[in-house]
């Protein structure tokens, strides 16, 4: 095995420094109040109009972005390792397509609504299953063959992506409320999001870690795992499971952000190595970064962009970021992998 150049608690260190880097860029980004406010804000003073900005409008929107990040960045990095397969993600397995598509119909039918995250959450979960069942169907025996897993989950989102835009014709009130949301945003997240949010997230993550060791053992072959005495059927599908309440707790939340869940994990496993014991706690401090990061960058992005064309307000969400720098880098990993075969 090749020897790391930097020590594995150094690189969960700076990952923790970057991770209250972006908390903090979440927190001081925003045209109404700057940095120097925020800091008076959180040492307990400033006026009532720059607390209610800081503590009820951008602390949760950068709490829920940070533990969203965390959940998504967790749940690709098992589902890579469950199905050893580089290509795995919430976004192209069938899980966050199907969690949107619950989350869209439930609250398009009227049997739950965006101020019950708790009613979304559940709704998101059984998509998420039932967008990973239809996969498992579509690809039968051909599990085992990462690019036709990829190509089967391309036409399980498409096909799923389909459905929840029927939902939308169907109910096309909750078509404003919700078309920022199936990008990917963040904003107008609020306590009620975060409380919401961290224990799911916590519990499902934990759940995760603890079967740190068993996936490293699928991630050396279904061979080796089993003469290891390992049960692998019950062990992936644990897996999966973890996968799916993590990506469904977080799609209520931020929505369907592009790549976080596929890309974040390649990186904690380039930083990081396969021991799933390191890795997936730095899969998750990766995802939180990334996606803390990506909506400030957003933010000073819809500023700089409000000024450009004078618009009064202009709102760039998080998807956007994250989708676009995302493709780049998922071109990149795909001429690296195509250059190792040669």
């Amino acid at each position: 095995m090749r020897a790391r150049a930097v020590p594995v608690p150094a690189v969960l260190a700076v990952l923790a420094v970057l991770v209250a880097a972006a908390g903090v860029a979440g927190l001081v980004a925003g045209r109404t109040v700057g940095a120097g406010g925020v800091w008076e804000v959180l040492r307990g003073h400033g006026d009532a109009a720059a607390r209610h900005v800081v503590l009820r409008l951008r602390l949760p929107r950068t709490l829920v972005a940070l533990g969203a990040g965390a959940a998504l960045g967790l749940a690709g990095a098992v589902l890579q390792s469950a199905l050893r397969n580089p290509l795995a993600g919430p976004e192209v397995t069938g899980v966050t397509p199907g969690a949107v598509l619950g989350a869209v119909t439930a609250t398009g039918l009227g049997l739950a609504g965006w101020e019950d995250p708790a009613a979304v959450v559940a709704a998101a979960c059984l998509g998420g299953f039932a967008g990973a069942g239809l996969l498992a169907l579509l690809a039968g025996r051909e599990q085992g063959d990462p690019a036709k897993v990829a190509v089967y989950g391309v036409l399980t989102s498409a096909v799923l992506a389909g459905l929840t835009a029927m939902v939308l014709l169907v109910a096309p009130g909750e078509l404003g409320s919700v078309v920022q949301w199936l990008v990917g945003s963040v904003e107008g997240r609020v306590w009620e999001h975060w409380r919401l949010l961290w224990p799911w997230a916590l519990f499902w993550g934990v759940a995760a870690w603890l079967l740190a060791g068993p996936l490293t053992l699928l991630r050396c072959g279904e061979e080796q795992a089993a003469a290891a005495g390992l049960a692998t059927g019950r062990a992936r599908a644990a897996a999966l499971v973890c996968a799916v309440a993590l990506t469904a707790g977080a799609v209520p939340a931020v929505g369907a952000l592009g790549f976080v869940g596929l890309l974040v994990p390649h990186l904690a496993f380039a930083l990081l190595g396969a021991d799933l014991r390191v890795t997936l706690p730095g899969a998750a401090l990766i995802g939180a970064a990334v996606v803390a990061g990506a909506d400030a960058a957003a933010q000073w992005l819809s500023r700089v962009l409000a000024e450009v064309l004078d618009a009064d307000r202009l709102s760039l969400p998080v998807g956007a970021v994250t989708t676009g720098v995302g493709a780049v880098l998922l071109l990149a990993v795909a001429h690296r992998s195509r250059s190792g075969e040669q």
